[in-house]
């Protein structure tokens, strides 16, 4: 489990998040959802350290990342897998050699033994065939499967998505959805997305965070979600007419 104890954060006197707690639960499917600009992404790189926050707490299974050492950090940083927005792979290294590279880094394996656990995780995301490519020859979908199987090749106890639909079409984003949720049940992980995709949100989230404006704003889960009262968050959830409609439907027959 991850917490977050009164997260704030700021930029050049701007403050960009105000004060955040939450809590992410292993074996489950946090989502973090609002507005372009509400802090959710800097919220995420402080919970792994890419920026120190100001002031409060983040709590890895109790012990206060904030608060621990070089070394202790890189233990943590070794049991995070982290998928980013623009996939961000190495364009000089082969898709296997992209898949393996975390295990360079932070592993005594043999190369044979890297070479393996990339196949596996190549397997896991169903592009097996694909490991002798380089990223500029593959889709978009593909580079974001890939970045999956670099994600867990060290087989995280958390993992990190920030937009993994991002320009994907709807039916490649879905297979990215079901690859991160069967990846949380079958690894166990703690399992944290920000995302703008509300199909997403409807199909795989456990619980969903609402950041406005830099504080959270609301949690609960999807059926939650859909009654609703508070205004910024229907504002938010209901901008498209897909959404509108769902909300209607699932008002009607209830949520299953």
């Amino acid at each position: 489990m991850i917490e977050l104890k009164d997260i704030f954060k700021s930029f050049d006197k701007m403050m960009i998040t105000k004060g955040v707690s939450a809590s992410f639960e292993k074996g489950k499917v946090t989502q973090i959802i609002g507005k372009s600009g509400s802090g959710k992404s800097v919220l995420i790189k402080c919970v792994i350290g890419l920026y120190p926050p100001d002031s409060g707490s983040i709590l890895y299974n109790g012990k206060d990342y904030t608060e621990m050492l070089s070394e202790e950090r890189t233990e943590i940083r070794k049991k995070i897998g982290m998928l980013f927005q623009a996939s961000a792979l190495f364009d000089s290294l082969t898709v296997l050699e992209n898949v393996m590279f975390p295990l360079t880094m932070f592993t005594e394996f043999s190369k044979a033994e890297m070479k393996d656990r990339a196949i596996e995780c190549l397997e896991k995301v169903n592009i097996i065939d694909k490991g002798h490519l380089y990223p500029a020859e593959t889709s978009g979908g593909m580079q974001k499967r890939i970045a999956i199987a670099r994600a867990i090749a060290m087989k995280p106890e958390y993992l990190f998505a920030d937009e993994p639909n991002s320009g994907l079409d709807p039916q490649t984003a879905i297979v990215i959805d079901n690859l991160i949720q069967e990846i949380t049940q079958e690894l166990n992980t703690t399992t944290v997305v920000v995302t703008h995709d509300m199909n997403s949100v409807m199909e795989v989230a456990d619980k969903i965070i609402f950041i406005h404006e830099g504080e959270k704003w609301w949690e609960g889960n999807r059926e939650e979600l859909i009654h609703t009262d508070n205004q910024e968050l229907q504002d938010f959830v209901y901008a498209s007419k897909f959404m509108k409609r769902l909300r209607q439907t699932l008002m009607k027959g209830g949520l299953s």
